[in-house]
């Protein structure tokens, strides 16, 4: 398959992709930018579009306390509230939710008459530990496609968390540990959230209960969790406990203490055949963090974008298929995706690649998002050249702050989405 081509970027484009992320020239700002960079707005705290080294970060409150814990408690971070506006050297920014983890947030962006919006990653599904996707109505839609093929189709919470309990009072039942490996962030407090905990125990490794503290504090409802070391717990309950661990986990002297275990992985990964056999489980549940294909449909045409900029995932796909829908379609080429466990990007990264910290990295993304080429109506390196001239923001508020209140955003409820067009 070919990568998709590079989205035309025609004179005064709101963001461009320039070797350091996507950059905002009229704001002289980045949106999750992969190298450092004195402002950087970020969508959510997955570690492929949240990385130290910045000057000063601009994100949503509800994420702080998670943004902290893995890029440091000291970072210069200027928090905003769902739909709270700030404006940087005359551009309108908001944040406004994404629907994937806690304080995941789209970007929304006003400039000139124009809208733009950077999607970060998005899911649509219920999901109680998240605020729910909005969707926004905008000129310019910037989208993932983390799960952009026709076979990523989710099955529906409830049947989902509902298997997987069955699975653990098996398990139970039988004497036998059930051990789930879920990212730290994000995932695997979604299957905590989900699950019957009256079924037994819930005993969390250190990476996963860090996130449930900060989860907490921003005052998402979770069932009692404990590691393995807390006293109270005997080994008759570590034989009925449900698990939750990263999937760098597997393998360590840490699982051992479970003794006879049956394993299973979490990720939207497992809605392909195989992928449960390549990751040496018994068995794979389905609760992804991502859009699947109809979701992914029916969020862009919410947008009403006639230009959509596809930045991850299965890209060529997306592309032309927003082609055979009319819309203008491009990539960007990011670096979206790393080598470790943090996130969906590709199946079967973390342990292709022998990750064996118990933090959490991202899985990757799809070659073709590598690939894509940049913008090329004017080099990237010549705008940043040339915004870098500008004043800096006063310092009081890291990004400045908006004369206005809330951006009362136009949204529109999503409809079905248009006939689907299977790619070759």
């Amino acid at each position: 398959m070919t990568s998709a081509a590079p989205a035309p970027a025609p004179r005064g484009d709101l963001v461009v992709a320039t070797p350091r992320g996507l950059y905002c020239p009229a704001g002289d700002f980045y949106i999750d930018p992969w190298r450092p960079v004195p402002r950087a707005v970020i969508t959510h705290a997955h570690s492929d579009h949240a990385r130290r080294g910045h000057g000063a970060y601009l994100a949503q409150a509800q994420g702080e306390g998670v943004l902290r814990a893995r890029l440091g408690a000291d970072i210069r971070l200027q928090a905003v509230a769902y739909g709270e506006a700030v404006t940087i050297r005359g551009v309108r920014v908001s944040l406004h939710p994404a629907g994937h983890v806690l304080g995941s947030a789209q970007v929304r962006l006003e400039h000139a008459g124009r809208v733009w919006v950077a999607s970060g990653d998005y899911k649509l599904d219920p999901d109680p530990t998240c605020a729910p996707f909005e969707p926004l109505r905008c000129d310019v839609f910037i989208t993932e496609s983390t799960f952009g093929l026709p076979i990523y189709r989710w099955p529906s919470g409830d049947d989902l968390f509902a298997d997987m309990s069955a699975w653990w009072r098996a398990n139970a039942d039988a004497g036998r540990a059930s051990v789930v490996y879920a990212y730290a962030f994000g995932k695997a407090q979604r299957v905590l959230a989900g699950v019957d905990a009256s079924v037994g125990p819930l005993v969390c490794h250190g990476a996963v209960q860090v996130l449930n503290d900060a989860y907490r504090t921003a005052g998402v409802a979770l069932p009692a969790t404990h590691r393995v070391t807390d006293e109270g717990l005997a080994p008759a309950d570590l034989r009925r406990a449900l698990v939750v661990a990263p999937p760098s986990a597997a393998g360590t002297p840490w699982l051992r203490r479970f003794g006879d275990q049956a394993d299973a992985f979490a990720s939207g990964w497992m809605q392909v055949r195989g992928a449960r056999r390549r990751r040496g489980v018994d068995r794979g549940f389905v609760p992804s963090d991502h859009a699947d294909w109809p979701s992914l449909q029916r969020a862009i045409a919410a947008t009403g974008a006639e230009r959509v900029i596809v930045t991850h995932g299965s890209v060529p796909v997306m592309v032309r298929w927003l082609r055979e829908q009319g819309l203008d379609a491009g990539a960007f080429a990011t670096e979206y995706g790393g080598e470790g466990d943090d996130d969906e990007g590709k199946p079967d990264a973390a342990h292709s690649s022998g990750a064996a910290n118990d933090d959490d990295g991202t899985e990757g993304a799809d070659e073709a998002s590598r690939t894509a080429s940049a913008p090329t109506s004017k080099s990237a390196n010549a705008i940043e050249s040339e915004a870098a001239g500008a004043e800096p923001t006063s310092a009081g508020r890291l990004f400045g702050k908006d004369s206005g209140n809330a951006v009362a955003a136009p949204n529109a409820p999503m409809q079905p989405p248009p006939p689907t067009h299977r790619a070759h």
